[in-house]
């Protein structure tokens, strides 16, 4: 595998995965390890099973999460992109730096504790993980599905280091983003997002088909998600455009509630109407920030209110 030298640079998943540490740490992994045709250690990236046991191991080893598992077909997410986002949001609300000093560099001045909401938390809670281990955030997650908030609240009530730090919330509107789950007094620094980009199943395996012909050189025909996913996760109606669209109307409801909000954003073509769209709710300020990892690039939507 390629060394992921773009991802940002405070990622912990630059360079090439140490697969020694990893199955010393997660024994349960060395069974998907193989050698690529320049003799180095990887897995099969097709192979759910594989990515799952590969996502325990990082867990397990960079972030002290000793359980963590998903229910079968569940999304489950590459962690060097999801932990991308959550460096680049940590330098959207702390530009200067000052809270992301190391916790031993910082124990006589402790770091401002910043409060997160995470829309679509999923059964695989790797956001909440992720900001709460490397910066001691709080997270609020969300989601309109009752297994995939179960799920999650397993995950944190069986890691100690997650405890009380992690609220999970179920939405109980599909039509709604934000209402019913913030409350009229409270205040999130940020949310996040990774909506789902596509309007149907048969687009999102379109989508997986095309990558995977373009991955390996040959029409591909038939395969499986191999990250997972269902409808909540990867597809609704109307897709990534009409989710955001409404996304950003509920979020002037809010606008004294959060500082930012943001959203991934997969689709470049769908930018110009959302830019549109944040002018029409009279956003003040609003922003792109690209990622890149390896030959892959990815898109953040930032937005905020003045005052």
């Amino acid at each position: 595998m390629a060394e992921r030298s773009e991802l940002h640079p405070r990622n912990k998943h630059n360079g090439q995965y140490d697969f020694s540490l990893l199955t010393e740490n997660c024994p349960s992994l060395k069974k998907f390890v193989q050698l690529n045709p320049y003799g180095k250690q990887t897995i099969n990236f097709f192979n759910p099973q594989a990515v799952k046991a590969l996502n325990k191991a990082l867990l397990v080893t960079h972030y002290g999460i000793r359980y963590w598992d998903i229910p079968k077909n569940y999304l489950c997410p590459p962690i060097p992109g999801r932990a991308d986002y959550i460096h680049y949001i940590a330098d959207l609300i702390d530009p200067e730096g000052v809270n992301m000093m190391v916790k031993e560099e910082c124990d006589d001045q402790p770091r401002r504790q910043c409060r997160c909401l995470d829309i679509g938390v999923g059964a695989n809670c790797i956001y909440p993980i992720i900001g709460h281990v490397e910066y001691g955030w709080t997270f609020v997650g969300s989601d309109i599905d009752p297994l995939s908030i179960e799920n999650a609240r397993k995950i944190v009530t069986c890691n100690p280091v997650l405890a009380h730090k992690i609220d999970l919330r179920l939405q109980k509107d599909n039509r709604k983003i934000f209402d019913g789950i913030i409350a009229p007094d409270e205040y999130f620094d940020v949310t996040i997002c990774n909506p789902p980009f596509h309007s149907s199943r048969e687009e999102a395996e379109d989508g997986t088909l095309r990558k995977l012909s373009s991955l390996k050189g040959e029409t591909v025909k038939k395969a499986k998600l191999n990250f997972g996913g269902n409808a909540n996760e990867l597809w609704c109606e109307g897709g990534e455009l009409r989710f955001l669209l409404n996304m950003i109307s509920e979020s002037q409801k809010y606008r004294v509630n959060c500082g930012w909000f943001t959203s991934l954003v997969s689709k470049e073509k769908n930018l110009d109407k959302l830019y549109a769209k944040l002018k029409v709710v009279h956003a003040s300020e609003y922003k792109i920030i690209r990622m890149y990892q390896g030959t892959k690039s990815s898109r953040i939507l930032a937005w905020r209110f003045g005052k």
